[in-house]
C-alpha cells in the first residue's frame, strides 16, 4: 500500500518535471529564460532522481545509472543556471545538460510506457525489439535535434531580470566613481 501511494508520487513528480522541462526547452527555442518554469523543472526533475533511489532494488540496474547521470547533469545545470548566471560557456553548459535531463525523463517514461501499458508491451514484450528501439532511437534523435536548436538559440541577453540588475549597479556605481 505505502509502495504504491509512493509510486504515485513519484509518477506524477516526474510528469510535473517532463511537462515543465519541454516548457522550459520551448523557452530556449525562442530564446527565452523563464525563471519559475526553470526553478519547477530543475526541482522536480531532482526529486524525480532522487525519490527513484528509495524504490526496492537488488543491485545494480539500468534505472540506477540513469538516475546517477541525471543527478550529475542537474548538478552541472543548476550550478551554471544559479551560481555561474549562464554567463560565458555556462550558457551552453546549462542549456545541454537541462536538454539531458529531459531526455533522460523522456527516455525512462518511455521505457515505462513499454513495461505498464499492455498495448505496447504486446509491442515489445522483452523490450529488445524494433519498435521499443525505434521508439528510443526517434526520441534520441529529436532531443539531439532539439538540443542543438537550444544551443543556438538561447542567448544571453535572455539572462534573467537579477542578473540585468546587477549589471545596472555595477554600471551605476561604475559612473558614480568616475564623477
Amino acid at each position: 500500500m505505502i509502495l504504491k501511494a509512493y509510486t504515485i508520487l513519484h509518477v506524477v513528480i516526474s510528469l510535473i518535471g517532463i511537462l515543465s522541462g519541454f516548457v522550459v526547452l520551448f523557452g530556449m527555442l525562442v530564446g527565452k529564460e523563464f525563471s519559475r518554469w526553470t526553478a519547477i523543472f530543475l526541482t522536480t526533475t531532482l526529486a524525480t532522481s532522487v525519490t527513484g533511489f528509495f524504490f526496492p532494488f537488488h543491485g545494480f540496474t539500468p534505472a540506477i545509472g540513469v538516475g546517477i547521470l541525471s543527478i550529475i547533469v542537474l548538478g552541472l545545470a543548476i550550478y551554471a543556471r544559479y551560481s555561474r548566471q549562464l554567463t560565458g560557456a555556462w550558457r551552453k553548459t546549462y542549456v545541454v545538460t537541462s536538454v539531458l535531463a529531459l531526455y533522460f525523463n523522456v527516455f525512462v517514461l518511455a521505457v515505462q510506457s513499454f513495461q505498464k501499458i499492455p498495448a505496447l508491451k504486446d509491442l515489445s514484450p522483452t523490450q529488445n525489439d524494433p519498435p521499443f528501439k525505434i521508439t528510443q532511437l526517434i526520441v534520441l534523435v529529436a532531443f539531439i535535434i532539439l538540443g542543438i536548436f537550444a544551443v543556438i538559440r538561447f542567448r544571453v541577453e535572455s539572462v534573467p531580470q537579477l542578473s540585468r540588475e546587477r549589471n545596472d549597479h555595477n554600471s551605476i556605481r561604475q559612473e558614480t566613481q568616475q564623477l
